[in-house]
């Protein structure tokens, strides 16, 4: 045998000897006790590390959502009440979320239905299937003329960010909410109006939202969205997060486009706009992609490391749990809610203006920097 080294020093993580699981156990309680190896042992970790550090008062929480969650109800179930309680600061998703966010506003309802239905019947019937999730066609079509409706109003000529934009259609969903007579929000961005939390999307042309935005400029004036706007509102939240000892973590449901989004703010803060800075502080993820085929390219938290994305002090406090984000996002939260008290809202929509600002001030000398890093590059 090699030299190897200190056994004792080796073996002092917390023996592996759960009590049984027993009737009336509480789900806190069974994810602590018993969820202890492989993805059950990081589902645990992300647990602990989302309800313990990520949310301490100096941290601030952006949340990235990809896949149709919206559709099979965790908006309702999941996302609002993390909203409601403070534990999400920030959002990026998909336009998809949002637009399918708008039947449940609505009284438009999903319906549950089989993965293996047949699609030719189902076409001819007027049905629409998201895997096993069922929709009436009309409801679609609804869904089209209150988007062309709602922003056809003065207020959303001309250009904007996606937040703004969100934000002004949340009003429109909370309103159609009281009138159906909703005890409770189940709308998505209908909450996230009410509790001021920023809602960008990465791609504002790949939904039905962005579909019907285009019909609009096709015929009239249509809301034009500034992606401009949205990089610099994004980067300067997260700047203005790490100000005064802060922090920023991340909550990342799948991948794609909407996870990039929120990782690039470090990149876009550090590389693009030379201010001094070390990366994200806490990355939670979810996932059943794979860095080796290119799905979790760039955002393993080491890799994300080498892009600037993640502080490499922080990177003990990185968890991805390869879980299907429609098992560990309700865990995640019932756990949440379980072990940590509400946090004050911090109402990030209404300081987009002042953060932005605030990193201009910050951007003011590394002009002639950069212009000199320019010049030596192209000798």
């Amino acid at each position: 045998m090699g030299e190897g080294g200190n056994k004792g020093d080796l073996l002092t993580g917390l023996k592996v000897e759960p009590a049984p699981i027993t009737k009336g156990v509480g789900l806190a309680d069974l994810i602590d006790s018993s969820l202890l190896a492989y993805n059950g042992g990081r589902l645990r970790e992300a647990c602990r590390l989302f309800s313990g550090p990520m949310l301490d008062e100096n941290t601030t929480v952006g949340l990235s959502i990809s896949g149709a969650l919206t559709p099979a109800g965790l908006g309702v179930s999941a996302i609002i009440p993390l909203i409601k309680a403070g534990f999400v600061d920030w959002i990026v998703t998909t336009g998809a979320n949002l637009y399918h966010d708008l039947h449940f506003a609505m009284g438009l309802p999903f319906h549950q239905g089989r993965p293996d239905g047949d699609d030719v019947t189902l076409h001819q019937s007027g049905v629409v299937r998201i895997y096993d999730l069922l929709i009436d066609f009309d409801h679609l079509l609804k869904t089209d003329a209150f988007c062309r409706r709602v922003t056809a109003a003065e207020e959303f000529a001309g250009l904007m960010s996606s937040a703004e934009f969100h934000f002004r259609f949340g009003r429109y969903a909370a309103q159609r909410e009281r009138v159906l007579g909703h005890g409770e929000s189940v709308s998505l961005l209908a909450t996230a109006h009410e509790y001021e939390v920023p809602v960008y999307t990465s791609s504002p042309g790949d939904s039905a939202i962005g579909m019907n935005l285009a019909s609009q400029a096709l015929l009239t004036e249509a809301p034009i969205i500034d992606v401009n706007r949205d990089v610099n509102e994004t980067a300067s939240v997260v700047l203005g997060a790490k100000r005064d000892q802060g922090r920023h973590g991340c909550l990342i449901l799948g991948g794609g486009s909407p996870k990039n989004f929120m990782l690039q703010t470090e990149p876009q803060i550090q590389e693009v706009l030379g201010i001094e800075e070390r990366g994200h502080d806490y990355f939670v993820q979810f996932t059943d992609a794979r860095p080796d085929t290119g799905g979790l390219s760039g955002a393993t938290p080491s890799e994300a490391v080498s892009w600037g994305k993640i502080d490499p002090d922080m990177l003990p406090s990185t968890v991805v749990a390869y879980v299907d984000t429609t098992v560990a996002l309700p865990l995640l939260t019932a756990y949440a809610l379980e072990r940590r008290e509400p946090r004050r809202p911090r109402r990030l929509y209404r300081r987009l203006d002042e953060l932005v600002c605030e990193m201009r001030k910050a951007t003011s000398d590394f002009e002639d920097r950069r212009m000199e890093l320019s010049r030596r590059l192209g000798e």
